[in-house]
């Protein structure tokens, strides 16, 4: 059968290898499966449900749960089935940020998982007309829950409805964070969706009935994506979190997956944790792992090791990696990494180790794939984030006048790319760019096209152009709005926000040099200098209180963990000729600041 619309994922499993694990989860401490035939009957009854509640084609349904589990992918299989559009919800973000999206979007229905998700969205409704009821995955004393929806007898109906969607219909609405505060929807059709897991198909190492194990949040359309991927595949998916992956009772040991999609910061948690057991080791133990940890340094994709090299090799793979990819289940044929930028480090030493890394690049309004680093001989290269996708066209802006040797702003252009941002026709213009009469979607990234071993042009990503930061988490992070509350505190005269690729939040902060001034006369500091003041522990106490104010304002992720003093302002123009701090407009030129106070910055992620 041919794909078009995302829910013939699971038909087609069905036509060519129906599965009886097509998806599980941990249920009551027991793993429980559903098999293909079962989540499509779910999936249907469910619609049928949703019928019944009065809901027509455009009409939206929200979708949050704190853990991955086949509930969720049930839920948006259901509503497009019959057409209505699906607003997923991250489970961490505020009863506020509930409410705009849920009235931005005009949310009518809402499914919730477990913990605090229904309280959140409850407090949400009595500020969102539209919003008529939410129901639980779980069954909940006094709260509607899901099943209570499911109506076996419209199944037919269901089927017509399905019928009738056709690929360019809106399937889904990604809230994504915004640099002004309020999140802006992404409109994402079938055809986006569809044309990445039909791009990727040949190039995840998978054969039909091997096990994906999904964890990355699913209201990010990188594990969405991937999980249809596996469906289309024929991939048995197993759902869970992050919180129980590692340790001899962990899910990776348990589920013994052959896939599996992560962040860089998984990667790196891994890592540490990998890296901290050598340092307990004693004597020729501790010795013969970091020996064979220093073997990952000249680590090459398809690099051929002979001689005493492929000797040491061997003897490394038998007394350490082997016991790094059992830590992992021992089956991992491929790992893809996206979300964030991948250390080369990490991709170096854990395909080393037998545990091959690749490395993918994309955006919420790409659906998300533009690259993808192959598995196959020649189809990855270190530093890059691979080929284009088939369907992709990657350019270099060739206006963009701000770089050298190639760079510049990373165009797109492919079925995958979004419609626009839903309400917001100007901050869609604003991304779309014509060149030589055809339209491309401007990423907002900074990077290159260089050759790979293949002869084929990888890309690489060498800087954001947008200020939006992203964790090694891959957590968006807007700047401006923490930077501009920090500023409210009479002694915070300039702060930027870090945070990009790093595994949290900090800041850099120029005092207001009069105001602390004042402040350390009245609370007994002398003042000698601005340099010496900076470090002193009840001056570096009182901005901590500073920060301890203003974080709760404040999503977990985009709080300050860390912060560091600086004795110079920021000028517009430097008198002694060096790289002025600020545009003539008094903008914050952020990579010259990174660069100017690198080594502050790197202090503040030691320990």
């Amino acid at each position: 059968m041919e794909l078009t619309r995302i829910f013939d994922t699971l038909f087609y499993q069905k036509e060519h290898h129906p599965l009886q694990r097509c998806m599980g989860y941990k249920k009551d401490g027991a793993w429980t499966y559903f098999s293909t035939d079962e989540v499509i009957d779910m999936a249907v009854q469910l619609a049928g449900g949703l019928l019944s509640l009065g809901l027509e084609p455009g009409d939206k349904v929200a979708i949050a749960a704190y853990q991955n589990r086949p509930e969720w992918t049930i839920t948006d299989v259901a509503t497009q089935l019959i057409g209505v559009i699906s607003v997923p919800l991250y489970p961490t973000i505020s009863p506020r940020e509930y409410e705009y999206i849920l009235n931005d979007a005009g949310v009518k229905y809402a499914l919730v998982g477990a913990e605090d998700l229904y309280d959140k969205v409850k407090e949400a409704q009595a500020q969102v007309s539209t919003l008529k009821d939410i129901y639980t995955f779980d069954e909940q004393e006094g709260r509607p829950y899901w099943k209570s929806i499911f109506d076996n007898s419209r199944k037919d109906e269901v089927m017509k409805r399905s019928e009738k969607v056709k690929n360019e219909d809106l399937a889904t609405i990604i809230y994504t964070s915004g640099t002004t505060g309020n999140p802006k929807g992404v409109m994402l059709t079938h055809n986006n969706i569809v044309s990445n897991v039909i791009n990727v198909k040949e190039l995840l190492p998978l054969t039909r009935g091997e096990i994906a194990l999904s964890f990355l949040p699913l209201c990010h359309i990188f594990e969405r994506t991937a999980s249809f991927s596996y469906l289309y595949n024929c991939i048995e998916i197993v759902f869970t979190g992050t919180d129980n992956l590692g340790g001899d009772d962990g899910d990776l040991k348990a589920i013994q997956p052959n896939f599996f999609t992560t962040v860089p910061r998984l990667l790196e948690k891994v890592y540490e944790k990998i890296y901290n057991k050598g340092l307990e080791l004693t004597g020729v133990k501790k010795s013969l792992f970091f020996w064979a940890l220093s073997l990952t340094d000249d680590y090459e994709y398809d690099k051929q090791y002979g001689g005493l090299s492929g000797i040491k090799r061997s003897i490394a793979d038998k007394l350490i990696f082997s016991k790094w990819r059992e830590a992992l289940g021992g089956r991992v044929k491929g790992i893809l990494t996206g979300a964030a930028p991948c250390p080369v480090k990490m991709a170096k030493v854990f395909s080393a180790a037998g545990i091959p890394i690749r490395e993918g690049y994309g955006l919420t309004e790409t659906s998300p794939g533009l690259t993808i680093g192959r598995y196959e001989k020649g189809g990855a290269m270190l530093g890059t984030v691979g080929p284009a996708l088939p369907s992709v066209e990657i350019k270099i802006d060739p206006s963009d006048g701000h770089y050298q040797d190639g760079e510049g702003e990373i165009l797109a252009k492919g079925p995958n790319v979004m419609l626009g941002y839903y309400n917001k026709p100007e901050a869609t213009a604003d991304v779309f760019k014509k060149i030589d009469g055809e339209k491309w979607f401007c990423t907002g990234d900074v990077g290159k096209l260089v050759k790979g071993p293949n002869g084929q042009e990888f890309l690489q990503i060498t800087d954001r152009k947008k200020e939006l930061l992203k964790t090694s988490g891959g957590k968006y992070v807007a700047p401006a709005p923490i930077e501009n509350k920090l500023k409210e505190d009479f002694l915070v005269e300039q702060v930027m926000v870090i945070g990009d690729k790093r595994k949290f939040v900090s800041a850099l902060i120029v005092p207001a040099p009069e105001a602390l001034k004042d402040w350390c006369e009245s609370n007994g500091v002398t003042w000698t200098t601005l340099d010496e003041v900076i470090q002193n522990e009840k001056v570096i106490a009182q901005y901590q209180r500073i920060i301890d104010k203003y974080n709760p304002e404040f999503s977990h992720i985009e709080q300050i963990k860390r912060f560091q003093l600086l004795n110079s302002s920021w000028e517009p123009v430097k008198e002694d000729g060096s790289a002025a701090e600020l545009t003539p407009t008094m903008k914050l030129k952020r990579r010259v600041i990174r660069e100017k106070y690198a080594n502050a910055i790197d202090g503040m992620y030691v320990g």
